[in-house]
């Protein structure tokens, strides 16, 4: 747990700046039964839209953003609820505070530093919010609570390396990754991998395996499904195996998020639950992406576009070239392995398994690309289908898919396991 934070003193002393620090033990707080728990995903759907639709933030990055406004508005949440140790220490409440107040004020303060071209729509979700609350000396300290969590938090990830000068430079050659048709951009993101986990000790703390040598067999294997199964033209796909890969060429982020949603309010999760499920798969996303980012940089694979089109130099006598083929949609600029979006979903997967019940997740996703919704009872079947959708997509090879979900995983299980725990 993070009681003593280097950058703890700063955010103290920001905190000081905003407001003077308020503090109040859970018995003598607004009691959850009191706090109304639509704060919480009201803020979080105000976050998916500043995020995405006001400032084109690229996927990959996103996962940071929610991991912020979902630790900030936790924080504010159990500082006056208890029943949680926060993420970064906050100050004690010791008089009324209202929950809701909190809540809002923390998610707004976050998003507004850093989303400031959405500084007046902000503003206005937020006198909405406040609106809501009845005026009094418990609205304004809550309103102190959660602007004290969002400056720690803020403070806490100061030159945390978002947006570093870092580029992927590597010279083609054979398995080596290089810009894809149609638009040969360069690496998208390449900070990412370099940027301080949210729980995790390093980003590259989850060890993986590395892609596969092109010249095995394991390679040929995964090449000749995805050639098969990924193609544009001529695919062995079955029409639904088709409608399953769209479905899942929507953005993945949000499509947990936007779950995890409609989960906590139809299982009648209250504030406290609600703020940690969302801070469990917050700060899981985030540092799923940021290793997964770095596997990426740090093994710049190719993708299968360039590998069954190059297949002539790989050295590798069971491939065979295709110098037309193309897959089902267009590649992503960044390299194969691993997947990103068997991290994401690794780590909502296990999210979904530790806050719902890992036999039986019973979880709905929605997809924008199809207007459609999936049922999933199991984790392994959310698993299971992600990983064949992205090979299906003629996206990634299999073990992109297999190794991406692992790390996914992972990151889940080890933020589950060290952070937002229940107090002793």
């Amino acid at each position: 747990m993070r009681f003593h934070h280097p950058a703890l003193m700063t955010a103290v002393t920001v905190a000081g700046l905003l407001t003077s620090a308020v503090a109040v033990p859970s018995s003598q707080a607004t009691g959850t039964r009191h706090a109304d728990p639509a704060v919480i995903t009201t803020w979080n759907a105000i976050a998916e839209r500043t995020i995405f639709a006001e400032n084109a933030t690229p996927i990959p990055a996103s996962g940071l953003y929610f991991g912020f406004v979902s630790i900030a508005v936790y924080d504010a949440v159990v500082a006056i609820e208890g029943r949680y140790r926060p993420y970064l220490q906050q100050p004690k409440v010791r008089a009324k505070a209202s929950t809701e107040a909190a809540a809002a004020t923390a998610a707004y303060r976050v998003l507004s530093n850093y989303f400031p071209a959405s500084a007046q729509n902000l503003a206005d979700d937020y006198a909405e919010s406040l609106d809501d609350i009845p005026d009094g000396t418990a609205k304004t300290r809550g309103q102190q609570v959660g602007a004290t969590a969002a400056a720690s938090l803020i403070a806490a990830r100061l030159n945390d390396g978002r947006g570093a000068p870092i580029t992927l430079n590597v010279t083609p050659a054979p398995g080596v990754w290089r810009p894809t048709p149609e638009l040969l951009a360069p690496m998208a993101v390449p900070w990412l991998g370099f940027v301080r986990p949210l729980a995790l000790k390093a980003p590259t703390q989850v060890r993986l395996p590395g892609p596969d040598p092109i010249t095995s067999k394991a390679y040929a294997r995964d090449f000749a499904e995805v050639k098969a199964k990924g193609a544009l033209e001529d695919s062995t796909r079955t029409p639904a195996q088709t409608q399953t890969a769209l479905f899942w060429n929507a953005n993945s982020v949000a499509q947990y998020q936007a779950s995890l949603r409609t989960e906590v309010t139809q299982r009648g999760f209250d504030i406290v639950r609600s703020a940690r499920a969302f801070a469990l798969l917050g700060t899981s996303t985030a540092d799923a992406l940021i290793g997964c980012w770095r596997s990426k940089y740090d093994y710049a694979y190719w993708r299968p576009i360039t590998g069954i089109r190059l297949a002539d130099t790989d050295g590798n006598r069971a491939t065979k070239p295709d110098p037309t083929w193309s897959p089902l949609v267009a590649t992503p600029p960044y390299p194969d392995y691993v997947s990103g979006h068997a991290c994401v979903t690794g780590a909502a997967s296990e999210t979904f398994g530790r806050l719902f019940g890992a036999r039986s997740i019973n979880v709905d996703v929605s997809s924008t690309v199809t207007s459609t919704t999936r049922h999933f009872r199991t984790a392994a079947a959310l698993d299971a289908e992600t990983k064949n959708a992205r090979i299906w997509l003629g996206l990634h090879f299999r073990q992109a898919m297999d190794d991406g979900n692992y790390l996914g995983h992972r990151v889940a299980t080890w933020t589950a396991r060290h952070e937002f725990l229940p107090k002793r």
